[in-house]
């Protein structure tokens, strides 16, 4: 009888073999929002991990939308096509599951890549561009003022986000997830902290879901509906008066509403990146799972198989998404379906380190 980690869960039209997602993880290595070498081999070795799918980095809608410079972009043909080209790369040696993570960043755009100043803001003379916002507040103390969105300037946000999907369903991915966390756009409009309009996109939580559901909504209509189609939230801000986990629950019946097939649960953004440990991610992912139908994805800090069967047994989510645990073991997958007594998928080329076949193998993991 297999585990819970390696059963496969359907979401939507796609069927995942297993319940192991890599977590989209941004790189900063893009030229102009194009792809490069680093991707190429990124994103191939990830593609053999054993994980059922791969998701691609947070990929801006617009240049606006984009969080560095080095952030990938699906807005321009040079990118669709030095995308396609790896994509094809990987076909060659790997049916895993690709998908990709849109977004717009919002106020938290225009910064530095973290090895170079620690995601500070880029200022004009440094080629940053002016970001823009539900309201008239800086995502800190000393950034920044975003410009305030119209309705125009939503309306176009929209439509970049149509055609950046339109281009996504041209290649061969089998999901796309909707950036609804960590203080970027969506958020933003979502949380009573970053969102003080008093229009129809401002004060009562209808009023504020109603752009972000606006986006789901579009891409949901131009995305396959063979297709998988998820949001990551922040289930709390972390913040008093902010984003709560019973707002998340209102958002996510209404995202199931509108064709949504899972939700991943993160927190945190709105001050910062969330250091919530793994317990309290996953009781957030529970509360979210327990108040709705739609599937959920549980992340933060799962390292462990172990701790993730764990989490899939007590029903605090359906699946799970890794992402430094990847970074630091490319293989994870593959180590996990050996410590919880499973076959892992080695692929050929690799076989001689499978660990009936080599004796280090005992030596080297400790996965349990």
């Amino acid at each position: 009888m297999k585990t819970r980690l390696f059963e496969p869960i359907q979401l939507g039209g796609v069927t995942l073999a297993n319940r192991i997602v890599v977590s989209p993880m941004c790189q900063y290595s893009a030229v102009d929002g194009v792809m490069g070498a680093w991707h190429r081999q990124h994103l191939g070795s990830l593609a053999v991990s054993g994980a059922a799918a791969v998701v691609i980095e947070a990929t801006a809608v617009t240049p606006q939308g984009r969080i560095t410079r080095g952030c990938t972009g699906l807005y321009a043909d040079t990118q669709e096509n030095r995308l396609r080209e790896i994509i094809s790369d990987i076909r060659t040696y790997s049916s895993t599951i690709l998908g990709i993570q849109l977004g717009h960043t919002g106020r938290r755009g225009s910064i530095h890549r973290p090895w170079d100043y620690n995601f500070e803001p880029l200022w004009p003379d440094e080629g940053g561009w002016r970001t823009v916002a539900p309201s008239p507040l800086p995502f800190r103390e000393g950034w920044p003022m975003p410009e305030v969105l119209s309705e125009a300037g939503m309306a176009d946000i929209l439509h970049a986000f149509e055609d950046s999907t339109r281009r996504a369903a041209r290649l061969d991915l089998g999901l796309i997830e909707l950036h609804g966390a960590h203080g970027y756009l969506m958020h933003q409009f979502l949380s009573p902290l970053s969102n003080q309009r008093s229009d129809a996109y401002g004060g009562t939580i209808d009023n504020r879901m109603r752009f972000p559901l606006s986006i789901v909504k579009a891409v949901r209509g131009v995305w396959p509906s063979e297709r998988a189609l998820g949001v990551r939230i922040s289930a709390t801000d972390w913040l008093d008066g902010g984003w709560n986990v019973n707002d998340s629950i209102v958002f996510t019946r209404e995202l199931e509403k509108v064709g949504v097939d899972y939700v991943c649960v993160s927190s945190g953004g709105m001050g910062g990146l969330s250091t919530a440990l793994t317990s309290e991610h996953l009781r957030l992912a529970e509360q979210i799972r327990g108040g709705t139908s739609v599937a959920i994805c549980g992340v933060g800090h799962i390292y462990r198989p172990q701790q993730a069967e764990d989490a899939l047994s007590a029903g605090q989510a359906d699946f799970v998404a890794l992402g430094r645990a990847f970074l630091d073991n490319p293989r994870w997958a593959l180590h996990a379906a050996v410590a919880l007594r499973e076959t892992p998928p080695f692929p050929e080329q690799y076989a001689l380190a499978a660990p009936d076949k080599w004796r280090g193998y005992a030596v080297l993991h400790d996965l349990s």
